[in-house]
């Protein structure tokens, strides 16, 4: 996960990033502004760029296809909805020159939060380009409480009325409130849903007879709190521990600590949350079409090409009439996702209906990661020099002051071709903290879920995040709120029961609700 999650360097850049000479005048658990440190006082961990290299190729998967390598308990769909939450925490709406006036975000920022502002911008009035014209009221003149869907072009033996795309302007680009979502097709199809989500909630609340002017407002904080209550508990406790998140509420956070202002700290950012690039598959079973067995498999790379950011989306300027694959105006219709082969909709899928697992959690990528287009590099590099870079300590000094009562031990962080290379080099003893959250999860959590330094600072922060965002559920109605939108365990919400909510299974299929 992270910001750098996408394979095209270049492409989904947002915001400002810290710096190591910022972060270094930061003590203490202050509120430092957009960027700062939970273990300020430790030592950065300083290694050449020579065994970085080494330790990064150490990291390449030998066999991305092997079974053997998959997490069945955690669907592909969630590698993705990780991404689409990055975006979410780390979307930076302060204007050019309020960036240039504070590049570090001391002050001019908004707030890290899970508040979905990368889907609903400033609101109809601030971001009405997001929204779809009012036709109840004023004649169409104003935005309505709806988000804009955009449509497929059909192509080869899909036809149809789908609105399966992300809304585009002329050119092709994508008008969300966060860009970066256009990057892939799966988190691009994962902020598909989220409109849809919310479109669902507005025509309930039409139906329940809530007054039009009321409509928008509920219909963000009805989806707001289920998704806050979505990431905590399907998504959080499913790479770390089932109640982690209660635990945390109950007894505090005590490492992730601010006064009154969340910030992002770069122990999670640039180390923790980027277990998600250990999750990510080369090639993926994205619906009957696209699929091992079928016209092709939906390799990372094709994934990438059809958006409108990374891609071949280009809206007018594809030739008329189209010529597929690509260059297209929109995308076509036979790139529209399958969910169930993506999230657990169902409690067992068709044969020939393949449910992708991710990659597991541990210290081996995929090779198209090690080869980034362009002048990118290996991403497994870009990570740990990026630590280095940051400053941020090694994960035995983490771990320490965290006081884990069974930190890895050297010979534990030795296992495997990876391990050797890191031993070669002394990085068994003092070892870069992105490293050591993946190898932790190997050796303590069987490559299924973090181990206990990753999974208490993943939760914590995102236990943060929620409880600091004042139009949370968490701080408006407490810990003890219980989703109340229709899902397979009443008092739960998961990503399955959202997707069952919108109603829009597989498109091509002619599923719409199971």
């Amino acid at each position: 996960m992270g910001t750098d999650v996408n394979v095209h360097p270049g492409h989904g850049k947002a915001g400002r990033q810290p710096t190591r000479q910022f972060l270094d005048t930061l003590s203490g658990h202050d509120d430092p502004g957009m960027f700062g440190r939970m273990f300020p006082t430790l030592e950065p961990l300083a290694v050449d760029d020579g065994p970085l290299h080494e330790l990064a190729d150490a990291m390449k998967d030998p066999a991305p296809g092997d079974a053997a390598g998959n997490n069945p308990n955690v669907p592909a769909g969630f590698t993705y909805l990780g991404q689409f939450v990055d975006h979410d925490i780390t979307l930076d709406l302060t204007s050019f020159g309020e960036k240039e006036a504070d590049p570090t975000a001391v002050t001019n920022f908004r707030t890290p939060a899970l508040d979905l502002d990368s889907v609903y911008g400033l609101g109809p009035d601030g971001s009405r380009h997001l929204y779809a014209r009012n036709s109840a009221t004023d004649n169409g003149k104003t935005p309505g409480p709806k988000l804009l869907i955009g449509k497929t072009v059909n192509v080869d033996a899909i036809t149809g009325d789908h609105r399966n795309d992300l809304p585009r302007n002329p050119e092709g680009f994508a008008l969300i409130g966060d860009h970066r979502n256009d990057e892939n097709l799966l988190v691009a199809q994962t902020h598909l849903a989220m409109l849809k989500f919310h479109n669902k909630v507005c025509d309930q609340l039409a139906a329940s007879g809530k007054p039009a002017g009321e409509i928008f407002e509920e219909a963000r904080r009805i989806v707001t709190w289920h998704y806050q209550w979505m990431v905590l508990h399907d998504f959080v406790e499913r790479i770390t521990e089932k109640g982690i998140v209660a635990k945390i509420l109950e007894q505090g956070r005590r490492f992730y600590r601010f006064k009154k202002t969340p910030y992002m700290p770069v122990e999670f950012s640039a180390a923790v949350y980027r277990l998600g690039h250990s999750m990510v598959r080369q090639v993926y079973s994205h619906n009957r079409i696209f699929t091992p067995g079928g016209l092709t498999p939906a390799t990372l790379d094709l994934l990438f090409r059809f958006t409108g950011l990374s891609g071949g989306i280009i809206g007018d300027l594809a030739p008329n009439p189209i010529q597929p694959p690509l260059p297209l105006p929109v995308l076509s219709s036979n790139w529209i996702i399958d969910w169930r082969r993506f999230y657990q909709v169902l409690p067992n899928n068709p044969p020939g209906v393949t449910l992708n697992p991710s990659r597991k959690i541990d210290p081996f990528v995929v090779p198209q990661l090690h080869t980034l287009p362009g002048d990118g590099g290996s991403l497994p590099f870009r990570n740990l020099k990026r630590g280095v870079l940051l400053g941020l300590p090694s994960g035995q000094d983490v771990a320490k002051t965290m006081k884990v009562k069974n930190p890895l031990t050297p010979a534990e962080i030795s296992k495997g071709t990876d391990g050797a290379v890191a031993k070669k080099h002394g990085l068994h003893e003092h070892t870069p903290l992105w490293y050591y959250i993946l190898k932790e999860a190997e050796q303590r959590g069987g490559g299924e879920k973090l181990g206990p330094v990753g999974a208490t600072l993943l939760a914590e922060v995102f236990v943060g995040l929620v409880h600091g965002d004042h139009q949370s559920y968490l701080w408006l109605k407490g810990k003890n709120w219980k989703p109340t939108l229709p899902s397979q365990v009443p008092g739960e919400f998961t990503m399955a029961d959202l997707l069952r909510f919108v109603g829009d299974i597989s498109p091509i299929d002619g599923i719409s609700t199971v």
